[in-house]
């Protein structure tokens, strides 16, 4: 009997999440839990057996994408231009972070907070600091970034610009242009 319990706790787990996903995809981080539940045919007590915070949730959802981008920092590591490695990893950051409504709001979770009142979950932005964090240390040992900057720092740039644009005409296009800005600085080119 405990195998068949756990057989459909794990269907009812990859069903839920399969829901969850489109519903982040269709209405962001302010998906209905009470609406996947439904649409999953369980009751809201399972998903939030499954998924106890929002954050669980929305972490979850984003899990192959974070995981996505933690090898494509391995793989920019190697890069002859730590600047231009950095970008293109912040520029992927992006890019999912539009594409992949709840992950900015996953990202933008206080994780030291939320880690030490849910010690199971894997924080989002703790494995992006850490894979981000060779790429920093290299580009301000170039003297490519100021050398006080942190992953952190970049992590909440990148949610700030996917926030401040997901409700845009070309969301996709204006968290771009946004970002570009932000690493160019107000001032025109000398």
């Amino acid at each position: 009997m405990g195998d068949h319990k756990r057989a459909d706790a794990r269907r009812n787990y990859a069903r839920i999440l399969a829901v969850a996903e489109e519903e982040v995809a269709a209405h962001g981080a302010g998906a209905s839990l009470e609406q996947i539940a439904r649409a999953a045919g369980v009751g809201s007590a399972t998903v939030r057996r499954h998924f106890p915070s929002r954050r669980a949730l929305l972490e979850s959802v984003s899990r192959e994408r974070i995981e996505a981008l933690c090898v494509r920092a391995r793989d920019l590591a190697g890069e002859d231009d730590s600047r231009a490695a950095l970008l293109a990893w912040l520029t992927d950051l992006l890019a999912y972070s539009v594409a992949a409504r709840g992950l900015a709001a996953a990202l933008s979770y206080d994780d030291a907070a939320a880690v030490g009142s849910d010690p199971v979950a894997s924080s989002c932005a703790v494995l992006m600091e850490e894979a981000g964090g060779p790429l920093l240390r290299r580009a301000a040992r170039d003297g490519a970034v100021a050398p006080d900057v942190t992953v952190a720092d970049l992590i909440a740039l990148v949610v700030g610009v996917v926030l401040a644009t997901e409700h845009r005409a070309d969301p996709a296009g204006q968290a771009e242009r946004l970002f570009r800005l932000a690493v160019a600085g107000l001032s025109p080119a000398q």
